[in-house]
């Protein structure tokens, strides 16, 4: 029973189109799943990973119109990584960046690792960080501005940044099984404390960060909603289901997310944490080929798709 790495990151966006149009034609991300959220039928949920939609390469979006933008804060999802393979592929996108009018800092070091901090159109706040190691199976999506080497592969360290951290510590490395790997200093002289999962690297990642002062994050437009962790299956889903709620956490139950299976708690600060099966996947319902090109919805929901289709505004 272990925690295998990030699962994936979902985050907010105000407009569905304008979202494809930075995440899939600037960063190159696969649109892998063009589907609802299943709460909330009424609004987009747009997944991006990698080529053949690997687990571990998800971000997605909920599609909230006139959202109101987010306001900085604590005990909020501040900042997440994309892996990218080399230092050659950091300048190719710094280039990029300058090329597009995408707002980045200099590069820096996080972790050890070189790293890209910039924002996306909507605020949120995204880094790219070098890892050589890619998951088995996963390959580089296709883009015609993009080449394959320099393609981003996936999800990096997720940073959390809470009013207690020792709340937070205790909930990852008590709970989910997280290591402590190192403590350092941003160029901001923010104290980050950096712990793994599985086995380690990059996409396995929590970055936490402790801000006792000021308020928390108002969310919004550019807010990012939870991060789901990976473990391998239903049956050790069930067991992490029995551990969250003996340890004294209100939680979702397991619930059938028909791509995948998930189950939800708030740790102490009020982040919102899903641990969640990397199967059946996203091809479930589609073959690679067809992957985000049509509106996809699980079975049970099916039988509303006329009345769900009328209310979406159809992305290009």
């Amino acid at each position: 029973m272990k925690i295998n790495g990030i699962h994936h990151v979902s985050a907010l966006t105000a407009n569905a189109q304008k979202n494809v149009d930075f995440y899939r034609q600037i960063l190159g991300l696969k649109l892998v799943k063009k589907t609802v959220n299943q709460d909330d039928p009424s609004m987009y949920h747009l997944f991006y990973g990698d080529e053949v939609a690997s687990p571990g390469t998800e971000l997605t979006f909920f599609e909230i119109p006139m959202l109101a933008r987010r306001l900085d804060g604590t005990n909020a999802i501040s900042r997440t990584g994309l892996i990218v393979t080399s230092e050659e592929a950091l300048t190719f996108w710094e280039k990029r960046f300058e090329e597009k009018g995408v707002k980045k800092e200099t590069a820096s070091l996080r972790g050890g690792r070189p790293a890209l901090k910039f924002t996306e159109p909507e605020g949120q706040q995204l880094f790219l960080t070098v890892e050589p190691n890619v998951q088995d199976g996963a390959k580089p999506p296709v883009h015609n501005e993009i080449p394959a080497d320099f393609a981003i592969r996936g999800l990096g360290p997720v940073e959390l940044t809470v009013a207690e951290a020792d709340k937070t510590i205790s909930v990852l490395t008590s709970i989910l099984g997280f290591t402590e790997k190192a403590r350092e200093q941003s160029n901001d002289g923010e104290i980050v404390t950096i712990f793994e999962s599985g086995q380690g690297g990059a996409g396995t990642e929590i970055h936490v960060i402790e801000k006792a002062e000021g308020p928390a994050e108002r969310s919004g437009r550019g807010s990012v909603h939870h991060v789901a962790f990976r473990v391998a299956d239903a049956v050790e889903l069930e067991k992490w289901h029995d551990k969250i709620a003996k340890a004294g956490f209100t939680n979702s139950g397991v619930v059938e997310r028909f791509y995948f299976k998930a189950l939800y708690f708030r740790e102490p600060n009020g982040i919102l944490f899903e641990i969640s099966t990397d199967g059946p996947g996203f091809t479930v319902d589609e073959s690679v080929d067809e992957l985000g090109d049509q509106l996809a919805l699980p079975p049970f929901l099916e039988h509303k798709r006329a009345e769900i289709e009328q209310r979406l505004v159809p992305i290009k």
